[in-house]
């Protein structure tokens, strides 16, 4: 969603700020703007559109700042306009604000300051919010922040700066991140570490309900209601060149290449052949001292995570012998739903930041459940929520449509569900005495994730580049203005997340659907022009599944729907039927997906790239869905 990044320091702060707004990019925006401190005053530069635009605006850095905030803003109250576009000034322009979230009582606050002589008209929650802090002030620039807090509802990450308190950021949160960056006599302030990493990686991330007050050479943390708060410095292990293109056209498909690498990171320490365990901290420290068993576990989340998240549900039922669903947070959150005792709800979110999934997983844990995350980005919000939890490791992923967060959070999910089961051995053995999974079993899936990197790389090898299949079906079909995606099982979850990748960065109407519905409606779409992918390889399990999916690609093939098949290699029933067949090596069922989406979520880019539309920024999307 929106962004923020501010500084103080000595150094020039405008090309300090473009250049994390820049960065921040990825997030997804309508229109960006920046404010500098600079000789008693404040100078604004807005635009709508892109951040070049702005840049051209701004001209040289003349202005001699070293104090300054900026925003990139993705509109929720108000249209994308100049008058909407962040920065927000007060009523005598003397304080500025730039503010990330949701007012929910703008309308009330507008009211109540129309009563005390301050008159707004527009539809702006941000501006709002300035106009209140501005009123408040009384010479202290925090504690006026402070006061407007207390009255809002709703979220925020706040950046504000003040004509009379030149050198002096305040900042503020609450449900949307903040982190704040400390350099040598100078200080960042960031919604996203994307934008500050190039220049510190000694951070603190403000928890909900907590600001800063930061100069030059030092900063104060308090609550809200002004309690002084030790807040912890730590190191990150990221660099620039982590969140750079390397040589790729686009972030997606430098994200989508670097898969194999991003799920080595998510084993690495984790997971060895032949020794029957699995080593997962949230297993070992902490989360197993106030759980006694589980006796049915929600996942929770959104979007490309929930996909991934109903692949882990089928496979936790199987393996766990407990009730096991999936849900979309933003459901679980309003349905008054029931948690029975002894519940595990699991989280998954690749910023750790998402809305819906941080307020389901709230509201879990007011139910008494108890939770675990499973995310990519360390300290963030739903990090520090949970129990216990599983990180990524996938490296920064900066491309709107997630690709290889998909393939981490399924191999997260498969460790996870090994180290449950042995831990459920211990804690509540089955009534027959049996192992939830055999020594043989655990050994194979174990053997199977470590082999998946190479299996993910001869996918992309196999069909990558100008002239691999991929491009080839992607100038066939990229003319065409619907498709759809049928699987079975955890292929099934696979359909969804390859027509959500074709849909959301081609534009091309896409639908997932079990192969078993398609009878139930969808037949009725399919004639000679349309591109249906069956997805239909097997694995070392010998699935049930496959002979009948064979069944619903002959009913395609019947209607003359054209047929692009992705399929293990050696196959030859599914062949016959298909005009284009993409090959996968085979591997057990639940890391199947993976494969399946290296291959498709190339073919959506391509199929992108053709239509002329860019892959990285998709209209209307953001990376982290930080507001309902």
């Amino acid at each position: 969603m929106c962004g923020i990044v501010g500084y103080v320091g000595k150094r020039p702060a405008q090309s300090i700020l473009v250049d994390g707004l820049k960065r921040l990019e990825y997030r997804g925006y309508d229109s960006a703007g920046i404010i500098l401190v600079s000789d008693g005053g404040l100078w604004a530069c807005k635009s709508v559109g892109k951040i070049a635009s702005l840049v051209e605006k701004l001209g040289d850095d003349a202005h001699g700042s070293v104090q300054g905030i900026a925003h990139t803003r993705w509109a929720t109250h108000g249209e994308a306009n100049i008058q909407n576009c962040h920065p927000h000034l007060s009523q005598d322009g003397s304080i500025a604000l730039v503010h990330n979230g949701i007012i929910e009582n703008f309308r009330a606050i507008i009211a109540w300051l129309a009563q005390r002589g301050v008159v707004y008209q527009g539809e702006n929650d941000s501006a709002v919010l300035a106009l209140l802090v501005g009123y408040l002030y009384r010479g202290d620039l925090a504690e006026a922040v402070r006061q407007s807090l207390q009255m809002v509802e709703g979220t925020f990450g706040i950046a504000v700066v003040s004509r009379e308190h030149p050198n002096v950021i305040v900042a503020a949160r609450r449900g949307s991140p903040l982190v704040i960056g400390r350099g040598d006599g100078e200080y960042f302030v960031a919604s996203d570490l994307s934008a500050i990493i190039g220049h510190t990686n000694k951070l603190i991330y403000l928890e909900d309900g907590q600001m800063a007050i930061i100069t030059p050479d030092m900063h104060v943390v308090t609550t809200l209601d002004n309690k002084h708060v030790d807040a912890q410095i730590v190191e990150v292990d990221m660099t620039l060149d982590m969140i750079e293109k390397e040589g790729f056209d686009h972030f997606m498909l430098k994200e989508i290449y670097e898969q194999a690498e991003a799920v080595r990171r998510t084993l690495a320490g984790r997971v060895k052949s032949g020794l029957h365990s699995i080593h997962l901290r949230c297993l070992e420290n902490g989360f197993p001292k106030h759980v006694k068993r589980i006796d049915s576990i929600k996942i929770l989340a959104c979007g490309t995570s929930w996909h991934a998240g109903l692949i882990g549900a089928i496979l936790m039922e199987r393996i766990l012998r407990i009730p096991v669903t999936c849900e979309q947070a933003s459901e679980f959150r309003y349905r008054d739903p029931y948690l029975p005792a002894n519940t595990l709800c699991i989280a998954i979110s690749q910023s750790g930041e998402t809305e819906d999934t941080k307020a389901g997983l709230k509201l879990a844990k007011e139910l008494g459940g108890y939770t675990l995350g499973i995310v990519n980005v360390v300290g963030s919000s739903i990090a520090r929520m949970v129990d216990g939890g599983v990180y990524m490791h996938a490296g920064p992923e900066i491309g709107v449509a997630s690709t290889k967060s998909f393939a981490c959070q399924v191999v997260a999910l498969s460790i996870l569900n090994l180290g449950l089961a042995k831990f459920m051995d211990e804690r509540q053995p089955l009534s027959d005495g049996t192992q939830r999974i055999s020594d043989k079993d655990f050994d194979k899936i174990v053997g199977e994730l470590i082999k998946l990197p190479e299996y993910i790389q001869q996918v992309l090898d196999g069909v990558g580049g100008q002239a691999g299949i991929i491009d080839q079906i992607a100038q066939e079909f990229y003319g065409q203005d619907h498709s759809l995606f049928l699987g079975r099982g955890y292929l099934f979850a696979a359909a969804y997340e390859a027509a959500l990748k074709m849909k959301e960065i081609s534009y091309i109407h896409a639908e997932g659907y079990s192969a078993a519905e398609m009878k139930h409606g969808p037949i009725a779409l399919i004639d000679e022009n349309m591109p249906v992918v069956v997805i239909a390889p097997q694995d070392v399990e010998q699935s049930i599944t496959y002979s009948k999916i064979v069944s619903n690609t002959q009913e395609v093939a019947a209607r003359h729907g054209r047929i692009i098949a992705v399929v293990s290699k050696g196959d030859t029933d599914i062949r016959r039927l298909a005009e284009w067949v993409i090959e996968i090596p085979k591997t057990v069922g639940h890391l199947t997906p993976v494969l399946v989406l290296a291959a498709l979520q190339l073919l959506a880019y391509r199929t992108a790239v053709l239509r002329g539309k860019d892959p990285d920024k998709p209209r209307n999307l953001a990376k982290s869905v930080t507001v309902e």
